[in-house]
């Protein structure tokens, strides 16, 4: 019998390329094969990234998992990071893309493609499944707490809570389970996912994304079950495999949109254990100048050694570079180190750091949680504020910063919260109580353990 062949799709964006990309990894290891669907634009960046970080050997270590490009419907100067103009273009193009993809596999000999584990954000794609005969799995890269808080649309509309466009009709905190996170209604995933205008196409998604999930056989979530017992309670049928781990060396290449700048790893190597103050804000995350001028000076006003990923994008135009030149300068060397992109997972992993400055994306958060890092949270959009809340109210394994009245955070603000995460005891004791929970899920008998062989069990039936 030919091994199961898993077409692994992930909704466009690099907080859910990297989970599934990680799930992919380990379904190799149990003899399934994946071809692993990113969009072409996406595609592009991927092999790039993998090219400057290893050379062509790199891609070697990807196994059983063959790396292919679709089209996503936009052009090729389009803003891939405009939410709602890319939601619209591949909700209408990526279904017949997709279709053909599954039939050219099937013309080439390749084998069969008996499963579809695709991104719960990508629910047309369970449709196109349906249609060609094909089982679908959905899966969720995401804390279920956020699940939640999108399947419950109908309840939060016939309670008047939101109207039927998703727009809050009552400000108020609300709190869907016990144990649950709770969130203000002003930060419902759809009314943060971008511009106001694109809320209406990404509310649409939801509600979209809701009814096909119905299609799959199971989800699968990369969380576990100590660090949402409420979000499970709420839904037991979700299988948690996660903290997800493509590998124990952090080797195998997760799906990097850009090159990683290894250097940072030797630099770490020369701190002291648990001295480094690490600053992260994903994939997404855009600041002002004068935010990023006050993040800046927060750093050096902190007076500990940080490391600072600057993407190129990340300021959007406007700083002045020798602005950036004299105050990398001034922290240059043993004090602070900029990079474009990192390591992260080899970051957080590292002895040398004692903290994590965090736009709170899942990915970030259930690493600095493996890794027992406390967190300062810096939330951005989407999912982020929900996350900040399970930090800061749930775990109580970090603390938010808190702009001022004109919405900038102070260099004051940040400096003081650094210095209070890494005073406080009870967040230590707390990050390590919760590291613990989170190996023990993924170690041999653990829950998550247990649910990602029965996840396997079901591909190979």
């Amino acid at each position: 019998m030919a091994a199961p062949h898993v077409l692994a799709l992930p909704f466009p964006a690099q907080g859910h390329v990297i989970p599934l990309m990680q799930l992919s990894h380990r379904l190799v290891e149990h003899g399934i094969e994946v071809t692993f669907v990113n969009t072409e634009a996406n595609h592009a960046l991927v092999l790039a990234a993998m090219l400057a970080d290893g050379g062509a050997g790199r891609a070697s270590s990807l196994d059983g998992i063959h790396l292919v490009g679709v089209p996503d419907g936009l052009a090729d100067g389009d803003d891939r990071k405009d939410l709602g103009k890319l939601v619209d273009a591949f909700s209408r193009h990526m279904p017949g893309y997709l279709e053909e993809l599954v039939l050219r596999i099937e013309a080439s000999g390749g084998t069969k493609i008996s499963w579809l584990v695709a991104d719960q954000g990508m629910g047309w794609a369970f449709e196109v499944a349906k249609k060609l005969g094909i089982r679908a799995a959905c899966f969720w890269p995401a804390s279920v707490a956020f699940l939640a808080s999108m399947l419950r649309v109908p309840q939060l509309i016939q309670d008047g809570v939101v109207d039927d466009k998703g727009w809050p009709k009552r400000q108020e905190t609300i709190q869907f389970a016990p144990g649950l996170p709770p969130l203000h209604t002003s930060r419902l995933p759809w009314n943060n996912a971008g511009a106001a205008e694109d809320q209406p196409v990404i509310f649409q998604l939801v509600v979209r994304n809701n009814e096909a999930k119905e299609l799959a056989e199971v989800t699968v979530s990369n969380s576990f079950r100590d660090a949402e017992p409420g979000a499970f309670e709420l839904y037991p049928d979700i299988l948690p495999v996660g903290p997800l781990l493509a590998d124990p060396k952090l080797e195998k290449p997760v799906g990097q949109f850009l090159p990683e700048d290894a250097r940072c790893l030797g630099w770490l190597d020369a701190r002291a254990d648990r001295s480094v103050v690490y600053v992260a804000f994903g994939s997404f995350t855009v600041f002002d100048p004068r935010q990023f001028e006050e993040l800046a000076l927060g750093l050096e006003l902190a007076g500990r050694p940080f490391l600072w990923v600057v993407r190129p994008d990340f300021t959007g135009g406007g700083l002045s570079e020798a602005w950036l030149d004299e105050f990398q300068r001034r922290v240059g060397g043993d004090s602070g180190l900029i990079v474009s992109w990192c390591p992260q997972q080899q970051v957080l992993a590292h002895r040398a750091v004692a903290c994590f400055v965090s736009h709170c994306g899942w990915n970030s958060t259930m690493e600095g949680v493996r890794n027992g890092v406390p967190f300062v949270c810096w939330p951005y959009f989407t999912d982020q504020f929900l996350n900040e809340s399970y930090i800061c109210n749930v775990w109580r394994t970090g603390l938010p910063v808190v702009p001022g009245a004109d919405g900038v955070v102070t260099k004051e603000e940040l400096s003081g919260k650094v210095e209070s995460v890494l005073g406080d005891e009870g967040i230590r004791e707390r990050v390590d109580a919760l590291k613990d929970a989170a190996w023990r899920s993924i170690a041999e008998g653990g829950s998550s353990h247990q649910n990602f062989k029965k996840f396997v069990e079901l591909l190979k039936e």
